[in-house]
């Protein structure tokens, strides 16, 4: 694993993304950058109302209990074993395949736990509106940020004594930002003004 992340956090409004991990070549398109949003924009959620009220509704009502009856059987050592030796050939011959295609391709780089934390923070920043075209209103999808932040906590509780100094401390600042961040646009949203419910009985 790198010594060196492979993104910077910047500030809780800007972001770049250096890279892209596929198996093409490098993008034709930079990474698009969180701008300062102008003075109380007009938010647009991407959750419909009914689609929110049907939420409450299920969070509202008691989950099932988990029954482990239902979970597949887990697979057995020698079948990991097998399966992981034909899933690293198969990326192998994938790899051949994109250089012969693209003799300047950089070798595919091994992902790491920076990659994991990259994709989790670029996905909420793109849900907090990063990357919206100039001149165009920002599309918020806030309950989906709050779900990718919520997802690198849990990420952060399972991995705790498993880290390295720098990957702790790299997830420990993703996570102020994105909810520092967070924390900017609840307050803006929450200025606006309320969304009517719809007439009872109307068609949804």
């Amino acid at each position: 694993m790198s010594d060196t992340p492979k993104f910077t956090v910047v500030d809780r409004r800007k972001f770049r993304a250096d890279e892209e991990f596929s198996t093409e070549t490098k993008p034709t398109a930079p990474a698009a950058e969180a701008a300062e949003p102008a003075a109380a924009p007009r938010l647009t959620l991407v959750e419909p109302v009914a689609a929110r009220q049907e939420a409450a509704v299920a969070v509202a009502e008691e989950p099932e209990p988990f029954d482990e009856a239902q979970l597949p059987p887990a697979p057995t050592i020698e079948e990991s074993h097998f399966q992981k030796a034909a899933y690293d050939t198969a990326a192998e011959r994938l790899d051949d395949l994109v250089r012969a295609q693209n003799p300047g391709a950089p070798v595919t780089e091994k992902i790491g736990f920076e990659h994991l934390v990259q994709q989790l923070y670029l996905s909420a920043m793109m849900q907090m509106g990063a990357g919206t075209p100039e001149g165009q209103r920002p599309r918020i999808d806030i309950l989906g940020a709050r779900q990718t932040i919520d997802l690198i906590e849990v990420v952060l509780d399972k991995t705790k004594g498993n880290l390295s100094p720098l990957e702790f401390r790299t997830i420990e600042t993703v996570l102020f930002e994105l909810r520092m961040t967070f924390l900017e646009l609840t307050k803006m949203i929450s200025a606006q003004p309320p969304i009517p419910p719809p007439p009872a009985g109307a068609i949804r």
